[in-house]
């Protein structure tokens, strides 16, 4: 008999994790790796932060905090809601958890029932179907094509709610596409889920302040009559350059954060008192830089998106968001490289790409959509250009 668990059978370890630490391990062996892997902006956290930080030490916060989050913190959380989203919490409505990702697992293992089905648009962030997994539901996963742009329609959420959906999972600004839902586009998705009142929604928002070209962030939780059954999630992690820091939240209905904190106090219990004393300077603190490094990263996507779409067999739509883009290679698929693999499959793709000219990016199966693969654009535009040539290389050497 396995010591593992049949739950944790059904899943599998997160394929951007995976890549990540494959070029760690090539680059230490001394291999010349570009890793375009990683979900994680390359700039520092700002100084004002860490400095918030030292001074908790200093002053001696170094016990344990309230389960899901300081007051401080919730207070500091409340008032951004209300500042940038025009949406009115209580402190008892806030869920402060160890990073995103514990938000929304603990949003699922609180609420998820077995047999219960989650609705989860293709392309996806590759943790959303596990976590359903863990928590005993069924992942329901609708693939959404290059042509609606990688977001789910009205008719496709219509069709696939069932008497057994308890959430819907919705990204904007998406990993892995950088595609964005307009308000427009929200308030049509709103329209089908008022008609089907047992739907929850989960809005994943941590790639809010990461937009381009005037776009303007929507959240369905500005629908009134949605806010009840919308949890919203958001953290420090990409804005403020704060992934290590692990410090992500939610707002919700009393009643699903208070299940939600149950969980949580008997896995993590509370995060890093420090890193919660440096999220409330984040919010707080001076906002203006994050317009500036949300510029930086715009350059650094038109040059991607540019230089993808003049590359043999490849194509890419221009994203409103985050720092990734999601280039189609099916062109290059059922064809041989320079050392006679045939390349069936994007994984295919993806380890011939970084066997052969060192570059690494994540296969757009593991985000449910073969036939892609997503580029990171979080790095310097000198690693950007030598990776795009070496892509370029890659694609002109297969026959």
């Amino acid at each position: 008999m396995s010591i593992v668990s049949n739950s944790l059978k059904r899943i599998k370890p997160s394929p951007t994790l995976a890549v990540t630490q494959k070029a760690r391990e090539l680059k230490a062996a001394g291999k010349d790796v570009i890793g375009l892997g990683a979900g994680e902006p390359d700039f520092d956290t700002p100084e004002n932060i860490k400095q918030a930080a030292i001074d908790a030490i200093n002053r001696g916060e170094t016990k344990y905090t309230a389960v899901d989050g300081t007051p401080k913190l919730k207070v500091a959380i409340v008032e951004k809601f209300k500042r940038e989203n025009k949406l009115n919490y209580e402190t008892k409505q806030i869920s402060v958890g160890t990073g995103g990702k514990q938000i929304i697992y603990n949003a699922m293992m609180a609420t998820v029932n077995p047999g219960d089905e989650v609705i989860i648009p293709a392309p996806y962030w590759v943790s959303y179907p596990d976590i359903v997994l863990l928590a005993g539901g069924n992942p329901i996963i609708i693939k959404c094509s290059e042509n609606e742009n990688f977001k789910i329609t009205p008719e496709k959420l219509k069709n696939s709610i069932t008497s057994k959906t308890k959430w819907l999972i919705l990204n904007s600004p998406s990993n892995p596409t950088g595609s964005c839902y307009s308000e427009n586009e929200i308030r049509s998705l709103a329209k089908v889920l008022m008609d089907n009142k047992q739907v929850y929604i989960l809005s994943d928002d941590i790639y809010e302040h990461i937009t381009y070209d005037k776009f303007k962030f929507f959240t369905i939780a500005q629908i009134n009559e949605l806010k009840g059954r919308t949890l919203t999630m958001n953290g420090v992690s990409k804005s403020y350059a704060m992934t290590g820091w692990r410090i992500g939240y939610g707002a919700g209905s009393v009643e699903i954060i208070k299940a939600m904190a149950k969980i949580q106090s008997q896995s993590t219990t509370n995060p890093s008192s420090i890193s919660q004393a440096a999220a409330v300077e984040a919010l707080n603190g001076p906002q203006n830089f994050i317009m500036e490094r949300s510029k930086e990263f715009q350059k650094r996507r038109d040059f991607v998106v540019k230089s993808l779409n003049e590359i043999k067999d490849l194509s890419c739509l221009n994203p409103e968001g985050a720092f990734y883009v999601f280039p189609n290679c099916l062109k290059c698929l059922n064809k041989k490289d320079k050392k006679g693999k045939l390349l069936k499959t994007d994984s295919d793709f993806v380890e011939s790409l970084l066997e052969n000219n060192g570059v690494a990016v994540v296969q757009g199966s593991a985000f449910g959509l073969e036939g892609y693969f997503r580029i990171s654009y979080a790095t310097s535009m000198q690693n950007l250009k030598n990776a795009l040539k070496r892509i370029s290389e890659f694609c002109n050497s297969l026959s």
